[in-house]
């Protein structure tokens, strides 16, 4: 923080998607996945806040479109980003004049989000949805510095970003 002056932006974008019929047998994967998308942003922005405080900062939040919609198989992971865009909307009221918060929500997105997929129809058919549907991280970076780049008067609170062939 000394020598590079402190963060004035935080960009919360660790995820894991561990999709599959919502089981008892998946409990550790469910606990995972709360642990990394929802309280890892947390204990983050807890560790960031002061210093985006003092810088006057931004807060962005990688969610997802499954953050609005709940399709079948998609449970437990739904939840963590539901809540993620929860906890967005309370900190934007409560930090607000100082820090901006803002909520990227994409669709599919090309990466390796689905190779970690222990249920193999489940891993089959994001894969398919990442070769055939997903649009590039680029498109993802774009929109956030988008975002980043209005001026202070005003936030973009949420940012719902889908593949223009996407169903879901």
């Amino acid at each position: 923080q000394q020598e590079l002056g402190g963060a004035d932006i935080l960009i919360n974008n660790a995820g894991i998607m561990l999709t599959a019929p919502f089981a008892s047998d998946k409990r550790s994967e469910h606990r995972q996945m709360v642990e990394t998308n929802l309280l890892g942003a947390m204990t983050v922005t807890e560790v960031f806040l002061d210093q985006l405080r003092a810088k006057k900062g931004n807060l962005v939040n990688i969610s997802s479109v499954a953050g609005r919609v709940a399709p079948a198989g998609f449970a437990a992971y739904t939840a963590t980003k539901w809540g993620m865009n929860g906890w967005s909307e309370s900190l934007r009221v409560e930090l607000q004049p100082d820090i901006r918060v803002m909520v990227i929500e994409p669709g599919a997105v090309a990466t390796e989000l689905s190779d970690h997929i222990t249920d193999d129809e489940s891993k089959k058919a994001a894969q398919d949805y990442r070769d055939n549907v997903a649009m590039p991280p680029q498109d993802i970076a774009e929109v956030i510095a988008f975002a980043l780049g209005r001026p202070k008067r005003i936030t973009l609170n949420e940012i719902l970003v889908r593949p223009t062939v996407q169903s879901m």
